[in-house]
């Protein structure tokens, strides 16, 4: 497979993923190379490359029809809730340890766009904010391997994530408890800051769990 048609495949797989876990694609619909081909104007072999990839992720399951959309469950969420919860508080702990001026005000500025965006109740803005936030704590931290771990499962969980923050008053909270987290790096205090993260992570799966079950 030559360098053009690798780069194809990146792009198809980062678009179905992004439409699998926002659910433009339901779960249980049907994926065929010859429909995706058709929709993405590109030849079949990217298409199979990347569903390829995307059942590797455990997001689609082959079938005699084609690949069916498995997405995430429940039990999903709350795994990577849990998996976050103990990695994260790790991150953040180093972060706090490693943490330099430069870094801190790059973090700052996150923080004071997310109040911004939070202020405007502006939900895209706001998860991109969070990303953002969350992404520099795993810079800081300095470990290629959390940072590794932890983005796939942010990204995993993008359609949750807007649904939460999309509530006015839970976006307000979420802001809150960046804001101390920030606050603990920022004072390199390890422990407070692996506890605040660790409890935002809860509180975040929490009402997350609560928009599913209305």
């Amino acid at each position: 497979m030559d360098h053009k048609t690798v780069s194809i495949a990146d792009q198809v797989f980062e678009i179905l993923e992004r439409d699998i876990l926002t659910g433009a694609y339901a779960r249980g619909e049907v994926l065929t190379e010859t429909k995706l081909s058709e929709k993405l104007g590109v030849s079949r072999t990217p298409i199979r490359e990347a569903l390829r990839r995307l059942e590797q992720e455990r997001l689609v399951v082959g079938t005699s029809r084609g690949m069916r959309v498995v997405g995430l469950d429940r039990r999903d969420i709350d795994d990577i809730y849990e998996i976050r919860a103990r990695v994260e508080g790790l991150a953040a702990r180093r972060a706090a340890e490693r943490a330099n001026g430069e870094q801190l005000e790059q973090l700052k500025h996150i923080l004071d766009m997310q109040e911004f965006f939070t202020l405007k109740e502006d939900s895209a803005s706001i998860i991109d904010a969070d990303n953002r936030f969350h992404d520099m704590i795993y810079r800081i931290s300095g470990s290629l391997v959390l940072y590794d771990t932890l983005s796939p499962l942010h990204r995993k969980i993008v359609k949750y994530r807007r649904v939460s923050v999309g509530d006015s008053a839970r976006a307000r909270e979420s802001f809150a408890e960046h804001k101390a987290i920030y606050e603990a790096i920022a004072g390199h205090d390890p422990d407070r800051a692996e506890e605040v993260l660790l409890r935002h992570t809860v509180n975040a799966r929490n009402s997350i769990m609560s928009q599913e079950e209305n």
